[in-house]
């Protein structure tokens, strides 16, 4: 088995789980590959029990026979990752070194359970729907897929913005609001759900089209097939609007044309044994927990 260890950022207290992480990847004679930028962070402050790999990007990935990435952080480092594997099915084993980590849903209290789990293959596969933009302008340059959510946003404290929305070419609303949320499934629990719109069932089938701070109160978010494409017009008072895929952020202006639709690939996430989204929306949100008992 041959996995590539990904993260963004160095902690001085994560160093002992990344330690683990290596020798039980030694233990179990697994061949590894530590992103670049992640390995020069730390590899004067590790124990190297065996040689390590040292991967650069996507390339690397068409070369090497990679059977699975392990991510090393919170939900952005998993969202960093997605940018990196694209088309290349490399599934993702999310270990949480962050915050809430809804995503990254293996506690790093438990790395040794993990990769023997991996090992033995008591695991499942869960595919993640992506989004993918389509522009007149070159946005994104060659990532133009996101996980979570499509946004546009006004920029800094401009006024509010006005955003047109069709779908299927058909025109569904003008949202007065301080932007919109295109979200999949996956990102129904992010920024979505922050701004009132709904927890969605990652394999339901759907995207959610969520107003951020809406003027026209009577407006409200709206859950639509996924095989629709939804196309935006925006206009306001500044020259200039943001739009992000995920954490990734451009300028456009109203001249832009802008489409999403559902990406021709997906994203697989690995699910060790006890762990589901029905779990995780429990532990990570306290759903349904009532703090009186």
């Amino acid at each position: 088995m041959q996995v590539v260890i990904f993260g963004k950022y160095v902690k001085e207290g994560n160093i002992p789980y990344i330690q683990e992480l290596l020798d039980v990847l030694h233990e179990k004679q697994i061949n590894a590959y530590i992103y670049a930028p992640y390995f020069k962070q730390f590899n004067d402050k590790i124990k190297f029990k065996r040689d390590v790999g040292v991967f650069e990007g996507y390339l690397d990935l068409k070369v090497k026979k990679i059977d699975f990435m392990i991510c090393l952080g919170g939900d952005g480092t998993i969202l960093d990752a997605v940018t990196v594997i694209l088309d290349q099915h490399v599934p993702i084993l999310g270990i949480n070194l962050g915050r809430l980590g809804f995503l990254a849903s293996i506690d790093k209290g438990t790395i040794k359970t993990a990769i023997t789990q991996l090992c033995d293959d008591r695991f499942s596969l869960e595919e993640r729907t992506m989004l993918y933009l389509e522009s007149d302008k070159n946005l994104f340059a060659d990532v133009k897929v996101a996980l979570n959510d499509f946004t546009i946003l006004k920029r800094d404290t401009s006024s509010m913005i006005s955003i047109s929305a069709y779908i299927n070419g058909a025109y569904l609303a003008t949202y007065w609001a301080d932007g919109i949320i295109l979200s999949t499934p996956t990102g129904s629990t992010g920024y979505n759900l922050s701004c009132g719109g709904p927890i969605i069932f990652p394999d339901s089938g759907n995207f959610v089209l969520t107003p951020v701070a809406p003027h026209n109160l009577n407006i409200r978010p709206i859950v639509i097939s996924d095989d629709a494409i939804v196309s935006f017009g925006v206009e306001g008072r500044a020259e200039n609007f943001l739009c992000t895929l995920d954490s990734r952020f451009e300028t456009i202006s109203s001249m832009d044309e802008i489409a999403i639709r559902k990406n021709d690939y997906t994203i697989k996430l690995v699910q060790l044994p006890n762990k589901s989204f029905l779990s995780t929306m429990r532990e990570k949100l306290a759903w349904g927990m009532d703090s009186r008992n």
